[in-house]
Parts: C-alpha cells; structure tokens; sequence
C-alpha cells in the first residue's frame, strides 16, 4: 500500500502546475465543464484581443521601443539540412496558426487581432563558413544579439522572425524571434512538435500528416471574453479582492536606490543545484504531498522574508491557463501571472508554511482565469513608472521539457532562449529540472543590485535549501538564524582569504625589493 501511495505521489509531483491544478479539481468534484466548449467564430474579422493580448499590447504603446517582451530561441542542426524543406515547414505552421498571422490594430478606438489569409515567412541566411573557428562565436553572439533586439511593431506582419547561420557544411543553427503577444511557453512545445512532424514529411515528398486545428486563438479571445462575465467574473473578483487586501510591497535591501522611472535593463546570474540536493527536495515534495514547485516557493519565499524582515510575503508566477482541450494543440499567448502572497508570521516550522503554501497556491490555481490586468483594475492600483503593479517579485518552475527533434538526416538540438537584456521585475528567478539537478537563474534590474548580491541571494538559497530538505521541522527563526550565521563565516573565509593574499602580495613585493638592491 505503501509503494502505491509512494508512486501516486512521484507522479503528482511531476506535473506542471496547470496539470495538478486540474486534478485537484476533479479530485473535489469542481471540474466546470462549461470550460471545454470553444465554438469557432461565425466569421473572419477584426476580432477583440484576449485579456493576455491586452496586457502587452498596452505595455507596447507604453514603450514602443523595448525588447523585454521579445523571445528568442534556437535550433542547432547537424547533418544534411534541406533548407527548402526547413521553410516549407516553417510556411506550414504560419499558415496552421492565425496567431502567426496577426497583427494589431486599432478601429473605432480599440485594439483589434486583424489576422492576413496568408503569409509567406522567408528564411533568410546568413554564410559563416569562411570565418576560423576563434572568430565564429564572437560572430554568431553578434549577429543574434542584434536579432533579438530588433523592436517589433504589432501594427505591422510578421511577429515572426527566423534567421538560419550556415556554420560550416554540416553545422546550422536556426533563429526564431517573436513578440510573447503571439507566443508562449507551451507553444514553443507545440512549435518543435509540428516542425518536427512537417520536416520530415516534405522531406519524403508527403503533404502535412498534421489535422485541422479545432479553433483558433482568435475563437479562444471571443470565447473569453464572453465566457467570463457575471457570476464568474464576479466570483473571481471577489477572491482577488479579499486575497490581496492591503497588499504590502516587498522591501528588498538594494544596492541603489530605485530610480524614478524603471530603465528596465537586466542581468542574470545562474546556480546549478548538486544533484544530490536536487533528490533530497524532490523527495521531501512526495513525503509532504506538494509540489515541486511549492517546495521551491516556500524556500524561496523565506529567503525573502529574511532579507525584508516582513512576514507578509508577496511573489508573482505564471500559469499556462490552458485548462481546455481544445487550445492544447494551439500556439499562443494564454499564459496568466498569479499572486501568491504567504502569510509567515507565527514562526512556523518549514513543514507548516509549505502546508500554507499549498493552500495559496491551489487557491490561486483555482482563480486563474481572471487575467491580471483585471486584478490590477479591481483592485484600483495606481499605475508607477518605476516598477511593476503588485509584485515586483517572481518565481517560476518548469517541469516540462521540451519534445526531442528527430529529423531526417539530421541531429538537432532545441537551444536556450536569449536574454534582450530587459526585465519589467526587481528579481526574477526562474528554475527548471534537469537530468544534472535543478537549475536556478536569477534575473534582476541592474539599476538595483550588483552582480555580487545576486550572487549572494543564490548562495543563501542554496543553503536554505540544504537546511529544510533535512530538516523540515526546523522553525522559520532558526531558517533564518542559520542563514545569518552562514553569511557572517562566509563574510570573515572572504576576508581571511584577502588578508593572506594581501600579506602574500607583500612579501613579493618586499622580496623583489630585496633583490634589485642586492
């Protein structure tokens, strides 16, 4: 019975937030079924944009010129490429997803989806096997830095930039650019999986094996809009509001005061946890019945709460909001930011808080279809050109790897995303779980931090972490005790460290001394 429940629980824990939301769901008996029917629209015309949409557009008119909502990805192929085959295949997915094909517009004073019958996407390359091989990095960085920082205009086709760099006669790697209003984190999985599927069909001379779409994303916006209204929207409301009453502002201790208008630029530091460690927290996960991703949050969240001294701790996710059948298969931008916003007062033991955790996490799970520009708007926050409303802090786990490329004569590889440099948060970690162990990387306004000091935040959340996975009695006071005391013996090894140098450094001088008088 015991390896039953074991298993259950192993399994639970590896589903993504939107996954074990809506199983929590069923388990209760909540499960809406209204959610699962989206109608395709009556016909194709200028259509509202969806609340997610909305968001960044109106975040564009802000700033036209930034890049902070730019995504930029990339595939490595090694092999014999067909590069007629690669565009075919890139063309096919345009013209499956209207959301590829829609620009923004206003008429009669609103923004609308205006979505092109067609679009022709041209692959453009660029010859890099002439350069040797101590130039070629320097090169490509260059080039694709200068890619991802190209500002979109949402008035104008297409949201979708690629960009392929023959690196010498078996070696390419492929750039795909788009604006996050077109596309999300699941759909870059939906991406590799149609490529992956079109490639290695046009190779073989056969039509696209992919099906008709259900719908698309404009019938999902229409289907929004018009689902969530009265009691529903009411309901959702009413949550948020009570939730976030008096929502208090995280007093991070920074290296700079924050400027009056945020410039938005950015930097990242990185952390691999030993894996190891990363077994010890998962297992702890299954014992205590959550997820990754609450384990992680409510390490994360303690940490915060010592560096602020506020028991009212306030941290933003994302949710991929895909909670109906029919959008599975779409590319898109659903994914909805949540405020999680734990109570730490009491000096609670780490086993009690993640319980807390948990209970505002599924509660949160359980409202997200209000957008969160809704949230702001019922909740009257006042807009501030020097951060972000409601949390200035985020966190996000990602259990969800993406789908192996298997293409004809070729091994590829998927690529991590580049950074365009900005960010519209004070710190940003995202943490994803990897065969070596978890990995952390931690984004934050360099207008406020130093490196040193993101460097110091990751260290101390190691630490924390070793701590609770052995023992989650431990309460908050001691957490925190500990952390102080770490950070004093690390403070004085570093000084110690720069004493011996310097009395080093000395003895050299004074030894050279010695020799040219002699």
């Amino acid at each position: 019975m015991d390896n039953k429940k074991d298993g259950i629980l192993k399994r639970r824990s590896k589903l993504s937030p939107t996954q074990r939301e809506l199983l929590e769901k069923r388990l209760r008996g909540q499960f809406d079924s209204q959610l699962e029917v989206i109608a395709r629209r009556s016909q194709i015309s200028p259509t509202p944009l969806s609340f997610a949409q909305q968001r960044l557009w109106f975040l564009h008119q802000l700033d036209p010129t930034s890049t902070a909502y730019n995504v930029s990805g990339f595939l490595r192929f090694t092999g014999s490429l067909n590069v007629t085959a690669l565009e075919h295949s890139l063309n096919k997915i345009v013209q499956r997803h209207e959301s590829l094909r829609t620009t923004f517009k206003m008429i009669e004073g609103q923004p609308v989806q205006v979505i092109a019958p067609f679009l022709s996407i041209v692959l453009p390359t660029v010859d890099l096997q002439k350069l040797p091989k101590n130039q070629l990095e320097q090169e490509i960085q260059r080039l694709t830095t200068k890619e991802a920082q190209v500002v979109f205009n949402l008035a104008q086709e297409p949201l979708l930039r690629p960009i392929l760099l023959y690196l010498s006669k078996t070696e390419y790697l492929m750039q795909l650019t788009t604006h996050h209003i077109a596309i999300d984190g699941w759909s870059i999985g939906v991406f590799v999986r149609e490529l992956t599927a079109l490639y290695k069909a046009f190779c073989a001379g056969l039509p696209s094996p992919l099906p008709e779409l259900p719908i698309q994303y404009a019938d999902f916006a229409l289907w929004q809009r018009q689902w969530l209204q009265g009691e529903k929207l009411e309901s959702q409301i009413t949550y948020w509001k009570k939730h976030l009453d008096n929502l208090p502002c995280l007093q991070l201790p920074t290296d700079r005061p924050r400027q009056a208008i945020q410039t938005f630029r950015a930097a990242k530091q990185y952390l691999m946890l030993p894996k190891a460690l990363s077994e010890d927290i998962k297992a702890l996960s299954q014992q205590e019945g959550v997820t990754l991703f609450m384990t992680l949050l409510a390490t994360f969240q303690t940490l915060l709460h010592w560096y602020t001294s506020q028991d009212d701790i306030v941290v933003g996710t994302d949710i991929a909001n895909r909670n109906q059948a029919e959008i599975e298969g779409l590319i898109g931008f659903f994914v909805n930011q949540l405020v999680l916003r734990t109570n730490l007062s009491g000096n609670p033991s780490f086993r009690e808080l993640l319980g807390r955790v948990r209970e505002v996490t599924l509660g949160a799970y359980t409202h997200q279809d209000l957008p969160f520009e809704k949230v702001v708007d019922a909740l009257k926050i006042e807009r501030n050109l020097n951060r972000m409303p409601l949390f200035q802090v985020k966190f996000v786990f990602d259990n969800v790897a993406l789908p192996l490329l298997e293409l004809t004569n070729l091994t590829a590889s998927t690529l991590n995303h580049l950074d365009t440099e900005e960010t519209t948060l004070d710190l940003f970690l995202r943490m994803v779980d990897t065969e070596q162990g978890i990995k952390a990387d931690l984004e934050y306004d360099i207008d406020l931090f130093d490196a040193s000091s993101i460097i110091k935040i990751l260290k101390n959340f190691e630490t924390l972490l070793n701590t609770v996975v052995k023992q989650p009695e431990t309460r908050l006071n001691e957490l925190v005790d500990n952390l102080a005391k770490v950070e004093k013996q690390q403070m004085s090894d570093i000084k110690t460290k720069r004493k011996k140098e310097y009395s080093n450094l000395l003895k050299d001088v004074q030894r050279k001394a010695i020799m040219t008088i002699n």
